[in-house]
């Protein structure tokens, strides 16, 4: 009997160890529930290679079947990812949790739906995610505490740079590709150009002749002090430009939808932050 009472014990600890299975749709939110989670999380990211346009992305049956094993799902939301509401329709699961970013900021369809770029957006993630794995995994709530805590603090980090550069930089007049970086531009404070543009590339619509001629007058005559660049969604009209940004001495800011290999989060906002910085002070 005893045999008994310890090999049932010891196989529940084996179950209870079972790490909690999480699945982000964009790896950065899978990198900050790795931060959370720790060694009680395994994490798996299906957007995560830089160097792929995020919108030519087609799900796969590994998508799917990872999908259909998680216990957590998290992804962006209002039309950025929307292949992730096919995927779920048709995998049903009522214990999963299903964490959609932007609906947890109170964002709505038609909004800019690159919300990452937000300063605000990640810490009230993290806190959400952190609540939900407290609730499954109550025994391990010192280390979700811990490691939340640790990640509000580095979040601090992005929060004193950015009231940096807003206090010396405010006002500054700005163009981009398309609205990726738009959160964090209105963050810093600039006057964003442009807006009318960059929602057609965003859209996959023909800008029009007139919205063409504003951005491409703004970068000819130095009108703007910064150019934001997506490096992942590059064609023939996005690549003059940047030919026509470097024409008018204009700075280009390169600037991704998918977190660089290697780095974290917090890291990769400093790094572009830094790039920010750096551009002005040439100026």
């Amino acid at each position: 009997m005893k045999r008994l009472l310890v090999l049932g014990a010891l196989l529940a600890g084996l179950v209870s160890a079972a790490p909690i299975k999480i699945v982000a749709a964009e790896n950065f939110y899978g990198d900050v529930a790795q931060q959370i989670g720790g060694a009680n999380v395994a994490v798996t990211s299906i957007l995560s290679n830089p160097n792929q346009d995020p919108h030519l992305f087609e799900a796969s049956p590994s998508t799917a079947r990872a999908l259909s094993g998680a216990d957590i799902v998290v992804y962006s939301g209002i039309d950025y990812d929307p292949w992730m509401d096919k995927l779920l329709s048709a995998s049903k699961n009522p214990k999963r949790q299903i964490l959609v970013v932007a609906s947890l900021l109170g964002k709505k369809a038609g909004d800019n739906p690159h919300v990452w770029y937000d300063p605000a957006t990640m810490p009230i993630y993290a806190k959400a995610l952190h609540a939900d794995l407290v609730r499954r995994d109550p025994g391990h709530k010192t280390q979700y505490d811990a490691n939340l805590s640790r990640f509000l603090t580095s979040m601090k980090t992005v929060s004193s740079q950015v009231a940096s550069i807003r206090a010396r930089y405010a006002g500054t007049p700005v163009t981009a590709t398309e609205p990726v970086f738009g959160y964090m531009s209105d963050a810093l404070g600039f006057k964003m150009r442009n807006l009318p543009f960059q929602m057609s590339v965003m859209n996959d619509a023909e800008p029009s002749a007139s919205q063409t001629a504003a951005i491409n007058n703004d970068l000819k005559t130095g009108a703007v002090k910064l150019f934001f660049y997506n490096d992942q969604v590059t064609d023939p009209l996005t690549e003059k430009l940047k030919m026509l940004a470097r024409q008018g001495g204009v700075p280009v800011v390169g600037v991704t939808e998918t977190t660089p290999v290697k780095l974290h989060y917090v890291e990769w906002m400093l790094s572009q932050l830094k790039a920010i910085q750096t551009a002005l002070a040439k100026k």
